[in-house]
């Protein structure tokens, strides 16, 4: 019973979610949302667990080639993150800056509900859902540069 951890609710870790882009918007990264897009959820993460930690150079790479049809979508959210960070920060290049996606999280959106026929006079609800999604870059941090310059040599 010690080890076990306590289960936190899902308001709380939406809050936490919140506070922590909040955080990451004041600290110097940028961030863009992208609000009721309609696709699931589901199909959404897939593309989103592809660029969670890339360089953002990768990362528009892999979504300009990806064939799922939310890539198109994120790939456009990338780079609205990517303007508003030079537009926070002006005086740093974006060649220099070495960037990569801190955060990338799809949440789920509102639900239209639709009613389809079904056999025998009696109807099936069709959920179309629908998604949010919340984009997090930033520099990469000092320890980590270090380390790839000394795997150079």
């Amino acid at each position: 019973m010690e080890t076990a951890e306590k289960k936190v609710k899902r308001s709380v870790r939406k809050r936490n979610k919140i506070t922590a882009v909040k955080q990451a918007a004041a600290s110097g990264a940028a961030t863009a949302y992208l609000r009721n897009v309609p696709t699931s959820p589901r199909k959404m993460r897939l593309v989103a667990d592809l660029i969670r930690g890339e360089r953002v150079n990768k990362a528009l790479n892999i979504l300009k080639y990806e064939s799922k049809h939310p890539s198109i979508r994120l790939e456009k959210l990338l780079l609205s993150a990517i303007s508003n960070w030079q537009a926070k920060n002006a005086d740093v290049k974006l060649e220099d800056a070495d960037l990569y996606v801190k955060e990338i999280f799809v949440d789920g959106g509102r639900i239209l509900k639709r009613l389809r026929p079904a056999p025998q006079g009696r109807a099936h609800r069709v959920r179309k859902r629908s998604n949010h999604v919340s984009l997090v870059i930033d520099r990469m941090p000092a320890t980590e540069e270090k380390t790839v310059k000394e795997n150079k040599e």
